[in-house]
């Protein structure tokens, strides 16, 4: 618990609010945007960042999502329901992103400290029991059998999960990842997830174990506290969260060099999802 406070009491945080300019725009930005934090963060060229972004109507698909069977008929029948599929550049399934769904990223330097995984996914659920200070003693984070992208460190409240962390680690930095379902219905994302996999399996055996979803398992914030849970309402959370974490948080857009780093990644991430989804 000591790592986890020293690493989220910071002298000062960089603050990149994007809550509301994701929107229209690729998720693909995103990944792109983090693997710049990632790369200037570790590399001791930025302070620790803290990112917020929100994306209409997206399904991030994993790899393994990538190999379903039948993944042209799963992405048409995203496509047909007006939802854009790409594929991300770092491990996990399938994941929904849509304007009742708040991300964070937090970007941390592994320079003069080793932040094991672990230790990076201890950081963003005492971050979220920070900002969820009314529900924090009931956030628990284990494996949510049956909800979309499930994982060890899923976090939930009574048993249904609203939101699932990851982690992506390049030249020294590390940026912790999640998404929260703030609004709408829980079950309902799950279910288009579980329509998705059927549509891509058809009922075909496969070396690879995906999730059985059921929707039940999953809900809201909104939903489990029982009153309004809003993207915006969070947001404006995280800024003074992280105010009382360092008393210096600094807004600021990428800058100087970063435009250019930022340019070369999404460039990667551009190319390689058109060769993943070529196509389908």
């Amino acid at each position: 618990m000591d790592q986890t406070l020293n690493l989220l009491r910071q002298p000062a945080w960089r603050f990149i609010d994007q809550s509301v300019s994701g929107l229209g725009r690729s998720a693909l930005e995103s990944f792109a945007m983090d693997d710049t934090l990632c790369h200037v963060v570790g590399q001791q060229k930025s302070l620790p960042a803290v990112r917020t972004w929100v994306h209409d109507r997206t399904i991030v698909l994993g790899i393994q999502d990538h190999r379903l069977p039948y993944i042209e008929d799963a992405t048409e029948l995203l496509r047909l329901n007006g939802w854009r599929p790409i594929v991300r550049n770092s491990g996990g399934l399938a994941v929904v992103l849509d304007e009742g769904i708040l991300n964070i990223t937090i970007a941390l330097s592994e320079k003069g400290r080793a932040i094991d995984i672990p230790a990076g996914y201890e950081v963003m659920l005492e971050f979220i029991r920070m900002l969820l200070p009314e529900a924090a003693d009931r956030i628990e984070a284990y494996e949510i059998v049956g909800s979309y992208c499930p994982g060890s460190y899923d976090l939930s409240i009574g048993g249904r999960k609203f939101a699932g962390i990851s982690q992506r680690r390049l030249r020294g930095g590390i940026a912790v990842q999640i998404y929260l379902c703030a609004e709408g219905s829980g079950s309902e994302r799950a279910r288009l997830i579980g329509d998705m996999y059927e549509a891509g399996l058809k009922g075909e055996e496969t070396k690879f174990d995906y999730p059985a979803i059921r929707p039940e398992v999953m809900a809201s914030l909104t939903e489990l506290l029982g009153q309004p849970v809003t993207v915006t309402e969070l947001n404006s959370r995280v800024r003074r969260l992280l105010h009382a974490l360092s008393g210096d948080v600094r807004d600021s857009l990428l800058e100087g060099e970063e435009v250019d780093l930022y340019a070369n990644y999404l460039k990667r991430v551009v190319d390689r999802n058109e060769k993943l989804l070529v196509g389908i």
